[in-house]
């Protein structure tokens, strides 16, 4: 139902309402401002608050906003100042337990401070996205922690009005408050120890090339093949959705090649798993197959057979932290916009040891247990 609102696991989760066609007849916003003049909102929120700007790119801000009849909503803003006490937390995928640490480590901070969290689920789906940023404008929330579907998504219409906005695991490409893994250097990592194991031909499932996430994980794998003296292949590179059915078409996809890879370096657990059932499904067992190496952690990564070699992120400690971002901007920081990096760290289980047998002395059940070779893992 629209706005529908129920709390599962202690926060509530808005349903995005059904577009109401804000065609011809919308409010002129600091986006249409900004279009009009060349310019960045960045560029058009410093004309209008008397920020430095060179007084050429002033006079085209100001007559852009002549001529669409711009007026920023101060109303609003003053209202928001008073009243809200719910921060909007927008995540990209609820089925990704990274994320719901991410949720968990917010709402934590955020309850510490009476604030209340509205958790909004995209799904990876801009329009969805966009329904629930229309949303958290209506409501006059007071703030934003967000994943975003890609980087160039437009925050200006909240900004304008007082929304203070912190990203999380991807970055946007307006300036707002940030926190992040380094997700290069996961990346990096990852591939070295696949080349360390012995793998010749290593694939690349990485997410959509408009994700910061997706990009810095394909450029650190690649670095770490340079690195090493090999020749990047372009046909053992794939962008996908971050779901479990990209990994599991891409994988397919490249095991049916007349050179297949020997090993897979995966950017995000749910593509991890999709790879791991498409070589199951293709009768090659990990890692005396092929060798498989994710990005993200999962809680039974470590109980699946074989236990699965992933770069951990402290999801639940960038959720706290992009929390007190948040909570700093609404208690008066004004300073720029600041980034706070994570470390990743490359967990080494069975997954990743080229040739070698899952039943050996390494496997935590003994090295009698007597088990397939194909990855047995939970139903997601």
């Amino acid at each position: 139902m629209d706005g529908h609102l129920s709390r599962p696991g202690g926060a509530v989760t808005a349903s995005a309402p059904k577009s109401n066609n804000r065609g011809a007849g919308r409010s002129v916003t600091m986006a249409d401002v900004a279009r009009l003049a060349g310019v960045s909102s960045a560029t058009v929120s410093r004309c209008l608050n008397g920020g430095n700007v060179n007084p050429q790119t002033k006079d085209e801000v100001k007559r852009a906003v002549a001529q669409l009849g711009y007026r920023r909503n101060l109303i609003a803003r003053g209202l928001r100042k008073q009243v809200s006490n719910v921060w909007a937390c927008v995540i990209s995928d609820i089925e990704n337990q990274f994320f719901t640490a991410v949720v968990r480590g917010v709402e934590d901070v955020a309850r510490g401070l009476h604030y209340s969290v509205v958790l909004c689920n995209t799904d990876e789906d801009t329009d969805r996205e966009a329904e629930y940023l229309r949303l958290i404008e209506s409501q006059q929330m007071a703030g934003m922690i967000i994943s975003a579907t890609h980087s160039g998504l437009d925050i200006s219409a909240l900004t304008s009005t007082g929304v203070q906005v912190v990203s999380v695991d991807r970055e946007l490409r307006e300036p707002s408050d940030t926190v992040l893994v380094d997700s290069h250097q996961g990346a990096m990592v990852a591939t070295r120890h696949l080349i360390a194991m012995g793998c010749k031909r290593i694939a690349c499932v990485t997410g959509p090339h408009d994700t910061t996430t997706g990009e810095q994980r394909l450029r650190g794998y690649r670095a770490a093949l340079w690195e090493s003296g090999r020749p990047v292949d372009p046909g053992l590179e794939c962008y996908c959705d971050f779901k479990e059915a990209g990994g599991f078409a891409a994988a397919r996809e490249m095991l049916a090649r007349h050179e297949p890879p020997d090993g897979f370096f995966v950017a995000n657990n749910q593509m991890t798993v999709g790879v791991l059932r498409a070589l199951a499904a293709e009768g090659l067992a990990v890692p005396t197959d092929v060798a498989v190496a994710g990005f993200d952690d999962l809680p039974w990564w470590s109980m699946s057979h074989p236990t699965v070699t992933a770069v951990a992120q402290p999801a639940y400690q960038m959720g706290q932290a992009a929390g007190q971002l948040l909570a700093n901007r609404l208690g008066g920081y004004d300073g720029p916009p600041r980034s706070q990096y994570f470390e990743p760290q490359l967990i080494v289980r069975q997954s990743s040891r080229l040739g070698s047998s899952p039943s050996s002395p390494q496997a935590p059940w003994g090295a009698s247990s007597p088990r397939s070779a194909t990855p047995a893992l939970p139903d997601p």
